[in-house]
């Protein structure tokens, strides 16, 4: 009996564990996911200081000041941003002030420099400021030892910031997985050389292995292993140091599917079919060593519908990942150009998904030939996915159809 879409990928997914726990240098760990909580060892910001050009000043001196009754006190510091200088601000008096410097003693709001006349050794005060304007308060932001990020966070551009704004100049993180992508059948070669009747240029292994690196993984790509057992536990043998094995081709029912005669015999691998289409024979497991292996059909598109259905959300795992973060994002978008989905199995339908007149995304196949799985050529103008349900048969103009984009 055939497991659904998302029976398969928990399968997939239980056979995957986080990689190792590593300590990065702030600057190297960008994109990689936290491996333990970031917490914050000082307060930020750690002084109150200034959050406009202007003037420190005591509320109480400027109550009453405007344009028209305008106040004036005298200058006795000119504070910048970086300056440990702690002048005491007293009656009549006001320091200047830039933005991010620290507020001086006895000053309790600051006044905009569009408010004054800008002066250097007097001021001239033309506008009201109760205490506590524009100053940033010591722990605003966050107190010692406060969450700043969790466990499980891919470190984003602004994360990185966050956790180099407390002061943590290293992150405990996963280290990015290493992925090794081989794809099989005495038909292919190497794109440039010369094929003969009968064989077609690899690229599978190109597809497979540009997904796992857009994906997070650092990524080795064996290419084409010809169907012969012993070339196959060869190129699996030189892929001991993998994380994750990605195999493509060979896991059918025919006689020359090497990948499934080979594997099928170890007890930790499986194969299965999977409700979907295209993409219907899957394999999963274990090698003996442990390494995880997923094996995937060898008609392009049925591998690159089958790699974000199963390989990208693994990829995402071992990197530290999880829950809605392993999935894409997924949208509504109205179908034109409808087509037929087969009865009894998830349809998996490349897509172009462009914004119609209304603001609506508009979702049309990619392969104006249909939804085969070996029109790879085609592949190239989807840019998202549809998901049409197992017990719709017929997918119509105008419908609304779940999709996700794949080029972000």
């Amino acid at each position: 009996m055939s497991r659904t879409v998302m029976e398969h990928r928990q399968a997939v997914l239980e056979q995957i564990t986080p990689t190792p726990a590593v300590t990065f240098a702030l600057e190297d760990a960008a994109g990689l996911v936290l491996a333990g909580d970031v917490t914050a060892p000082e307060s930020l910001p750690r002084f109150d200081n200034s959050a406009m050009d202007g003037y420190a000043v005591r509320s109480a001196d400027v109550a009453g000041a405007s344009a028209e009754s305008p106040v004036l006190l005298r200058v006795v510091a000119d504070l910048a941003a970086g300056t440990d200088a702690a002048p005491e601000i007293g009656a009549g008096t006001a320091a200047r002030i830039m933005t991010g410097a620290p507020v001086p003693p006895g000053a309790d709001a600051i006044v905009p420099v569009e408010d004054t006349d800008h002066g250097t050794e007097q001021v001239e005060i033309r506008a009201a400021a109760p205490a506590g304007r524009h100053i940033r308060r010591v722990a605003e932001d966050v107190a010692v030892g406060d969450l700043v990020l969790r466990a499980g966070q891919e470190l984003t551009p602004y994360r990185l910031a966050a956790v180099a704004a407390v002061g943590r100049p290293e992150v405990l993180v996963h280290r990015r997985p290493v992925v090794v992508v081989i794809s099989t059948g005495s038909e292919l070669v190497t794109p440039g050389v010369a094929t003969r009747r009968g064989q077609i240029p690899d690229s599978n292994s190109y597809l497979l292995a540009a997904a796992a690196r857009a994906a997070g993984a650092q990524v080795h790509r064996l290419g084409a292993v010809r169907d012969d057992a012993h070339a196959l536990a060869e190129a699996m043998e030189s892929a001991g140091f993998a994380d994750l094995i990605v195999t493509s081709g060979g896991v059918s029912v025919g006689a020359y599917d090497v990948v499934k005669e080979v594997l099928a015999r170890m007890a930790g691998m499986f194969f299965v079919p999977v409700a979907m289409q295209p993409g219907k024979p899957q394999g999963y497991g274990r090698l003996g060593d442990g390494t995880p292996l997923i094996a995937l059909p060898g008609n392009p598109v049925s591998a690159f519908v089958s790699f974000e259905a199963f390989v990208r959300p693994a990829i995402l795992a071992l990197r530290g990942l999880t829950g809605p973060d392993l999935l894409r994002p997924t949208l509504l978008a109205r179908v034109e150009a409808g087509w037929s989905s087969p009865a009894g199995r998830e349809q998996h339908m490349p897509v172009t998904l462009v914004a119609g007149p209304d603001g609506v995304v508009v979702a049309r196949p990619a392969a104006a030939r249909g939804s085969g799985s070996h029109l790879v050529a085609s592949l190239a103008a989807a840019d998202g996915i549809a998901v049409v349900p197992a017990e719709v048969t017929e997918v119509r103009d105008g419908e609304l159809v779940t999709a996700f984009r794949i080029t972000a």
